[in-house]
């Protein structure tokens, strides 16, 4: 066996990737030698890329045997360099064919401050009165020299998550001194250099002093033309130094390269000149400038060139950053371009993104800088430039609270630290955790960690930013209105107005009440809501309609205020607090039900209670509430109670996106059939009566019901019931609809029995054979389509049965409809939209009556129904959409017919909920109210400013519905 063999199994239980290939290494080493090589295999214990860093040592040696002889006897400086040469390949090949810059890491230097990096340079880059000679590799090999020393203390420290600021500061400064010694070379290059003032303005992390190991390097270039000198010329001369510059930091030699000077965040980006003057870029700030570029200038710094000029420009510019939130729509436009950075992620990379993920890097400095732009214009305090000098700010002077702000200091910390380790393996400009499970554990070795450790713990620190931002992003507002009016203002009445304004507010003099309502005194319920509000106000923004969020959570926190479960669930969890948010500022509907009874907002606590329950639990549930009480109306009062906290319940989940429209018309329907049958219990405790059958009709018969439906019946009582028992049964039903349709703090349901025999002339009440007799000789051809929906509803549901299996032939006719019975349901429904459409109201805008509407859709379907459901069972349902795509498995409709036909009938459906829910009254007519608009449209899941985008869809689904009545229906 060779020696390579023999060595191969003591480097994999080393933990060496390849084990073979360093064997064969270290082979190759000791027959150089003549001997075992002076370092122990112990000494990549813990190194990232075990198998790189034993090459490059080796290499390192045979290039300066001495050399590395002095090394291996240190230990601390072996540990040092092979630490560098495992975590990053490019700095490890630089020591490689650089051996003797292995003296940056002889000694355990503390961190260089600007000084101490400008004369590291300077000791490599010769100059001569501000001009560089040589070649600019020199500056190339400066700079990989500092990032080796720099890389050796971060891959050292104890702890890398407290120094991550302290290594980025550092970078920074490298930063600073190779665009001065760039500088001077590009002024090797341009004969009239001294023409021209110019200051290299850094903006991002270099500004911040935060840059990342390999990070394009954003700058600004202002020019001013020295004495004598005119403006044109001045501009060219400076426009060809800054060419210059970047050209010098972004060349790919033998040395490798630096970085890439990015100038787009100058004014006009990259159509704009290169350099300009102070007093031009003050016309384009004073004139042109979004909102996105005065946050951009929030970081801007002199670091090169003319310092002063630098300076001059930052003072410039810094009270048009700091009024920056005073902009229309600011905060709003920061919010969106967040928006956008995400959507612009590739799927792929979603959930590999460290800095621009959700939770990520960007996450946190955008609140921070919100926050710092916001309040800073008040505050100067909070104007620093770094991330994590203005998150300690914030937390320091009140705007963000202890715990919260060392969270995400925390772990915007470690997301750094995890940023610089994965540029650092390749010194790629890259945010992206490795894809793939080597890279992935040379990344976590840096850490000490596990491949799977790292994945947990940043994971854990997204959710938490993603946590921390919606409460952080507003809690500002905390210092500047929850104490107004009482013991002093950090603010004045109209700075704080403002702010309302900006987020969203119409009224800000009512918000702001509202506030100093729920926030004044010392009370431990005021306290919790000043801790509450700043978030809740972020959450109301969000919302279609803030100004009536913070109203209704005024109300309803004033009337359970004092109640502990409501204090500890707002303060704890935040989640409960984001849902009543969104509930309060888009429905009006379950505002309404929650101000009569507060205790329902305890059903946002968890997703569970959002689930509707069946008829048969609604029923049981309702039956015992009703036998708990001997007084009647006590009785119906606990009834209703129970239903008022159904229809709660329904409607939340549909606010809150966790329900459909077919889910909430089952849980409507079944909610009535309960709340039928203990309506019909309650009655029968002072009307003695025979068993009655109800048969559901309409929406309630097809499990469709709106929240604004009527409850359609019939009421059925077995044949031998004599005509006194028949009056008893009717004083039931009537008695039972009372109760249920009387006001009260819910909406009524309303049992409506005109679709009866004879309609409102006919006995509310027949025997199973009077009904099968009427239909069978006197019956309309409607009524055989009213049928057509019906099933058992409540009560004695046999008996229900045998009415709705009696109409059978009428509802289903063999052979069809005659073409007389077709005219006549054409001639009725023409009479219904003309008498029943009301006045004024455009029939496009009608979307129940109008074209392509409701009813459009469902009676073409019944049309097919009465039609071929003799011959099809499967048409036999009373559900609109299943009997729909019957009809399309039985090719009765095209794939396009039941289409659009389907998707016409899903959207009204929820449109008519929406409508309902965000009005709280019913309507079949779109509303004209731009706000009604917005908040219906989100509720249906359109995105902000997309009502016009929802009225368009509507037009175009009832276009194409009505197109397909007319070819099914009336042709």
């Amino acid at each position: 066996m060779s020696r390579v063999s023999s060595a191969v199994g003591d480097f994999a239980r080393r933990g060496f990737d390849s084990p073979r290939t360093a064997a064969a290494t270290w082979d190759r080493w000791c027959e150089r030698c003549g001997h075992e090589p002076n370092v122990a295999l112990e000494d990549f214990q813990d190194v990232a890329d075990r198998d790189r860093a034993l090459d490059i040592v080796s290499r390192i040696d045979e290039a300066d045997p001495g050399l590395f002889a002095e090394v291996a006897r240190d230990k601390s400086w072996l540990r040092r360099l092979v630490v560098v040469a495992g975590a990053s390949s490019v700095l490890g090949q630089f020591l490689a064919r650089h051996p003797e810059e292995v003296e940056c890491l002889r000694a355990e230097r503390p961190a260089r401050d600007a000084h101490g990096w400008r004369a590291f340079y300077a000791e490599r880059v010769e100059m001569v009165d501000d001009v560089a000679v040589g070649h600019s590799d020199d500056l190339r090999r400066a700079h990989h020299a500092a990032l080796v020393e720099i890389a050796a203390r971060d891959l050292t420290a104890a702890d890398p998550v407290l120094v991550v600021d302290a290594v980025a500061r550092e970078i920074a400064h490298t930063a600073d001194a190779v665009l001065h010694f760039a500088l001077a070379h590009a002024r090797a290059e341009v004969p009239d250099w001294r023409d021209v003032r110019l200051a290299v303005i850094t903006m991002g992390k270099t500004g911040a002093q935060e840059l990342n190991y390999l990070s394009d390097v954003d700058v600004i270039h202002i020019a001013e033309p020295a004495d004598g000198v005119s403006i044109e010329h001045a501009m060219q001369v400076g426009t060809q130094l800054a060419a210059a510059l970047a050209r010098i930091c972004s060349a790919h030699t033998s040395q490798g390269t630096i970085w890439q000077v990015d100038a787009a965040l100058r004014p006009e980006g990259n159509a704009g000149p290169l350099v300009r003057t102070i007093s031009s870029c003050r016309s384009y700030y004073e004139k042109w400038a979004k909102g996105w570029e005065f946050q951009a200038l929030l970081k801007a710094r002199p670091a090169a060139g003319d310092l002063a000029l630098g300076a001059e420009f930052c003072s410039m510019v810094g009270p048009m950053v700091w009024a920056a939130g005073e902009r229309d729509g600011f905060v709003a436009d920061v919010r969106a371009m967040r928006t956008r950075v995400v959507s612009m992620i590739p799927a792929g990379q979603a959930d590999r993104e460290i800095k621009l993920g959700e939770g990520g890097l960007r996450d946190t400095e955008f609140a921070v800088q919100l926050l710092q732009l916001v309040h800073g214009r008040a505050d100067e305090r909070l104007r620093v430039r770094g991330t994590i000098p203005a998150l300690e700010a914030l937390v320091a002077n009140g705007y963000i609270g202890r715990t919260d702000g060392a969270e995400m200091e925390q772990a915007y910390r470690f997301q750094r630290v995890l940023e610089h380790r994965v540029q650092l393996r390749q010194m790629r400009r890259t945010h992206l955790l490795p894809d793939d499970d080597l890279a992935m554990a040379h990344v976590a070795r840096t850490l000490a960690l596990t491949a799977d450790e790292v994945v947990k713990r940043w994971r854990s620190s997204t959710r938490s930013v993603m946590r921390l931002q919606r409460r952080i992003f507003f809690s500002p507002l905390l210092e500047t209105v929850s104490t107004i009016p009482a013991e002093g203002l950090r603010l004045s009445t109209e700075a704080a107005k403002t702010r309302m304004r900006a987020l969203g507010f119409s009224d800000p003099r009512s918000a702001l009440g509202h506030i100093q309502a729920l926030t004044k005194g010392s009370s431990r319920r005021s306290e919790i809501q000043r801790q509450l509000l700043p978030v809740m106000l972020g959450w109301f923004a969000e919302g279609p309609n803030p100004d009536f969020g913070l109203l209704a959570f005024r109300q309803l926190s004033e009337k359970l205020g004092d109640t502990s479960w409501y204090l500890r669930a707002l303060r704890d969890e935040g989640w409960m607090a984001h849902r009543l948010a969104r509930v309060a500022s888009s429905s009006r509907y379950v505002v309404d039900l929650m101000k009569r009874a507060p205790e329902m907002v305890q059903m946002l606590a968890s997703r569970s209670e959002l689930e509707p329950r069946s008829a048969a639990d609604l029923t049981d549930a309702m039956t015992r509430a009703a036998n708990r009480h001997d007084d009647e109306e006590k009785a119906i009062a606990s009834v209703r109670g129970l239903r008022r906290r159904e229809l709660c319940r329904i409607a939340l989940a549909d606010v809150l996106g966790n329900a459909d429209v077919n889910p909430v018309g089952v849980a409507l329907s079944d909610l009535a059939s309960a709340s039928i049958d203990a309506a019909l219990a309650i009655a029968s405790r002072t009307v003695e009566s025979p068993p009655v059958g109800v048969v559901a009709l309409g929406s309630w018969g097809g499990n469709e019901m709106s929240y604004s439906s009527d409850a359609d019946a019939m009421f059925v009582v077995a044949d031998d019931v004599d005509a006194q028992g028949r009056a008893a049964a009717t004083a039931l039903v009537r008695r039972a609809a009372d109760i249920l349709g009387k006001p009260g703090p819910e909406p009524a349901l309303v049992l409506d029995s005109d679709l009866r025999p004879e309609g409102k002339g006919g006995p509310q009440v027949r025997s199973v054979s009077s009904y099968a007799t009427y239909y069978d000789k006197w019956s309309s051809t409607w009524e055989a389509q009213a049928m057509l929906r019906a099933r058992p509803g409540a009560g004695d549901l046999q008996l229900a049965a045998a009415v709705i299996d009696g109409t059978d032939p009428l509802r289903y006719p063999r052979g069809g409809l005659t073409h007389q019975q077709t005219a006549d349901i054409r001639r009725l429904k023409s009479r219904m939209e003309a008498e029943r459409i009301p006045k004024g109201v455009p029939k496009e805008r009608h979307l129940k009556l109008g074209s392509g509407g409701l009813s459009d859709i469902e009676w073409t379907i019944q049309l097919i129904q009465l039609g071929h459901a003799h011959e099809h069972p499967e048409l036999r349902t009373p559900a609109t959409l299943e009997a729909l795509a019957a009809a399309a498995s039985l090719d009765l409709v095209t794939a396009r017919q039941a289409h659009d036909l389907r998707a016409a009938w899903e959207h009204i459906s929820r449109l008519r909920n929406a409508m309902m829910l965000v009005r709280g009254r019913a309507s079949d007519s779109l509303p004209a109210d731009f706000r009604e608009l917005a908040a219906i449209s989100d509720l249906l899941g359109y995105g902000p400013r997309q009502s016009s985008q929802m009225l368009e869809d509507t037009r175009r689904l009832m276009r194409l519905a009505f197109q397909v009545a007319d070819e099914l229906f009336w042709q």
